[in-house]
């Protein structure tokens, strides 16, 4: 079990050291791991630990009655594991706890903090309740009282919850911080040629709980660490996708004949469900799927060959002019941006996101909406999207581009059944964790005029 904390605390030093994603580190972390139960443990510790940092770090500052910030980083890493497992898990014994964590801050070569680890832990157990967290506001509560439960107790930064606060109101947005403390659910859809109906019967006859999930068709919700149960032949016809993502590339309305791109397209997922709507390979049909680095680009082609989709694939920079002439009947662009959408699945993003990022952010939104612009047909559907909670990435990029193009004309995102409620007002997709229990995901949609 050592060595799982110990390549645990590895991960979470080098996202302190901004040196990639917790999705990446762990992937990474997870090559040197052979049992499948302790490459479980080793996401679940730093995943729970990410997502909890905040609180843990004022547990830690009571216990310790110091600052983290004054706190050697491999003895704070250790001490946050610990307090994770002793304040959310409860499969660990407690000594177990304390006896490996001073054991792993010495396997990092901080053997002079193994005592201020082990009395921290204990001072934890054995205070317990005692160590407080704001407790929980209300509504009618001042602002500053609200934000220090949601920041302290719920594990957000202050910055964002301040937006969410102001714009949706305390309820929401203590919804919408419990919702990303969650471990998500699986989404999945069919690229194996099975019906979704057929696919939730197999899965259910592996005593799976499949279930359809209750927006996008098609798609299918599995619980937490189910997708390690499906057999390999099985597996290989699945493909995770998020829900939101599944309703996104369903707002595109790709049909047989059509001419579409997608112009950051890795991994796949979208492209594989405008694939299957255009019934790929039809007559006079193209899908080109893109993407920036040779990485994804590899991963993107891999992706559509599993499922059995030949399309071109393609290397560009989407910030730069597109190497195509305006053919294209729908041209996706899902822009890469900050994720803030997605906590509850990518929990670092919490703390390596500030609200100083967005306004690049946004102005590479532009321009990459910009320049897919540029390869639009006459007639032809521009749909822009992201997975950012936030309006200067969203609402305020789509009224930006539509004031500079008049040769645009913004339509309404069309989706059927239950997806439809989540289309606002003035025709966006919109989905809000606290409302629907999904991601939070956005899509606009401009049809380019016949005379421009």
């Amino acid at each position: 079990m050592t060595s799982v904390r110990l390549a645990a605390a590895a991960i979470l030093l080098a996202l302190e050291r901004r040196r990639a994603t917790l999705a990446a580190e762990v992937e990474r972390g997870r090559r040197d791991i052979a049992d499948p139960r302790d490459r479980a443990l080793l996401l679940a510790l730093t995943t729970g630990t990410v997502r909890w940092r905040q609180q843990l770090d004022a547990l830690i500052a009571g216990a310790s009655r110091r600052s983290v910030r004054t706190i050697d980083p491999r003895a704070l890493a250790v001490l946050r594991l610990g307090v994770y497992q002793l304040r959310h898990l409860e499969r660990v014994p407690a000594h177990a706890v304390v006896h490996e964590s001073v054991e792993v801050v010495r396997a990092l070569g901080a053997p002079r903090a193994a005592g201020f680890v082990n009395a921290v832990l204990r001072t934890v157990l054995r205070r317990g309740p005692a160590l407080a967290l704001p407790p929980r506001a209300t509504a009618a509560d001042p602002e500053a009282t609200q934000l220090r439960y949601l920041s302290i107790t719920l594990s957000h930064p202050t910055w964002l919850i301040t937006r969410w606060l102001r714009r949706y109101g305390f309820d929401a947005t203590e919804r919408w911080c419990q919702f990303n403390n969650t471990t998500p659910d699986t989404s999945i859809r069919s690229v194996g040629g099975l019906a979704a109906a057929e696919l939730i019967g197999e899965l259910r006859s592996l005593d799976l709980d499949a279930t359809p999930a209750p927006y996008a068709a098609d798609a299918i919700r599995l619980p937490p660490g189910a997708l390690g149960r499906v057999p390999a032949p099985l597996a290989a016809s699945i493909q995770i996708q998020e829900e939101g993502a599944q309703l996104v590339a369903r707002a595109v309305g790709a049909r047989p004949g059509e001419r579409v791109l997608d112009v950051c397209a890795s991994p796949g997922g979208k492209a594989l469900v405008c694939a299957a709507d255009m019934r790929l390979p039809s007559p006079g049909s193209l899908l080109v799927a893109a993407d920036l680095r040779s990485a994804r680009v590899a991963v993107l082609a891999q992706t559509l060959e599993r499922a059995g989709f030949f399309a071109p694939v393609v290397q560009h920079d989407a910030r730069a002019s597109l190497p195509y002439r305006p053919v294209f009947d729908a041209v996706v662009l899902d822009a890469p941006c900050s994720g803030l959408g997605t906590l509850r699945r990518d929990p670092d993003l919490k703390w390596s996101r500030t609200e100083g990022d967005l306004p690049a952010l946004a102005a590479a939104e532009r321009l990459m909406l910009e320049q897919a612009a540029g390869v639009v047909g006459p007639g032809g559907r521009l749909v822009y999207a992201t997975c950012s909670s936030e309006p200067d990435e969203n609402e305020a990029v789509a009224e930006a581009f539509l004031t500079g193009h008049p040769e645009f004309l913004p339509v309404p995102v069309c989706l059927d059944g239950p997806a439809a409620a989540l289309v606002n007002a003035r025709g966006h997709l919109v989905t809000l964790p606290f409302r629907d229990g999904l991601d939070a995901f956005f899509a606009a949609i401009f049809v380019r005029g016949y005379g421009a």
